[in-house]
């Protein structure tokens, strides 16, 4: 095994089997600081890319990283305004992997996951990227599920009663310590549960290292990591892009210090530009933002338990205690400014 999780030789002959094209020998590389499904960067003799997707080493908690669901999801986006990544290929062979392992295209481009990449870009490019994100999610949030295959993708039950008991259970089964104020922010969010006007594709993890932008314009060429879609409230994902959108003069921790670059929309410019293009109604956002901090702590929070029990999940940048301790800071903050 070179590259962790992945039988080289039995992957290069099933992507043999494929028909598309790859000349041997072919080299993998872990690409990208995600610390859920594993992305390796697949190149052949002749230089030649494609994307190869697997689930994190080790024991995973139910349903987490689903490889399959992922490919379900892309598949059913195929040609639709929502730009993504062509799927090629699926397999759960145990001959081949020891986990479900997805193919997809290369897509050439940008991805402004640290600021040593945002430092590259030109302020206008910047701008351009962070009004495309918000025109992007609207096109996530206007995917006709019945026509997609969609519809019985997830539960149709009201989303915030569903995040808040899953996420909940989630932090139960993978915090390292104790963390009080994780459940007391569980009780004021159920307190001030908005009422529910609309189901949609939910992206679930959708923020500016999960797409894959235009060297030429910005423009967002391709949205990946899927593994947390669902079916639920739109305003969900436009508060989960203002929770990963530090502003100037703030203290985040982590790799989502990009936004803080003059160019890049305030998190309010953000906001204003996804309710101007959908029509939506912006009352219930202060919720969003809110779970979505919480949200985020919790799974930062798993990634360091993986990390704990298998440290070749590992990526470039990996949480720390503290980090999630100032997510959850964060979110208690959000919670008193939006009077929740």
């Amino acid at each position: 095994m070179g590259s962790a999780g992945i039988d080289e030789s039995a992957v290069e002959a099933w992507v043999a089997d494929l028909g598309i094209g790859a000349t041997g020998p072919l080299t993998f590389k872990r690409i990208g600081n995600g610390q859920s499904n594993l992305t390796n960067l697949i190149t052949d003799a002749g230089g030649a890319k494609w994307v190869l997707r697997r689930p994190p080493l080790g024991t995973l908690l139910a349903s987490a990283h689903d490889v399959v669901r992922e490919h379900r999801i892309l598949s059913a986006l195929q040609g639709s305004a929502v730009p993504v990544p062509k799927v090629l290929g699926l397999t759960e062979d145990p001959a081949i992997t020891d986990a479900p392992l997805m193919l997809m295209s290369f897509v050439d481009g940008t991805v402004v996951d640290d600021v040593s990449v945002a430092e590259t870009l030109s302020v206008e490019r910047r701008a351009a990227i962070g009004a495309s994100l918000t025109r992007t999610l609207g096109r996530i949030h206007a995917v006709d599920l019945e026509s997609a295959g969609l519809d019985d993708l997830a539960s149709h039950k009201p989303y915030a009663e569903r995040q808040l008991r899953r996420w909940s259970g989630q932090w139960e089964k993978s915090k390292t310590r104790e963390v009080p104020a994780v459940e007391q922010l569980a009780t004021r969010l159920h307190a001030a549960i908005p009422e529910q006007h609309e189901l949609t594709l939910v992206h679930g993890d959708f923020h500016m290292s999960n797409v894959i932008t235009s060297n030429d314009d910005g423009q967002v060429v391709a949205v990946v990591d899927w593994e947390l879609c669902t079916l639920g409230d739109p305003l969900a994902d436009i508060g989960a892009l203002l929770a990963y959108w530090p502003e100037q003069g703030e203290n985040y921790i982590g790799q989502f210090m990009s936004s803080t670059l003059p160019g890049f929309p305030s998190r309010a410019e953000l906001a204003a530009a996804y309710f101007a293009e959908t029509g939506r109604d912006a009352a219930a956002l202060g919720f969003w933002h809110t779970l979505a901090l919480w949200k985020v702590g919790i799974i930062a929070e798993g990634v360091l338990r993986r990390l704990t029990n298998d440290p070749r999940n590992a990526a470039a940048v990996g949480p720390t205690a503290e980090l999630v301790d100032d997510i959850i800071e964060r979110a208690v903050i959000s919670a008193d400014q939006y009077q929740l």
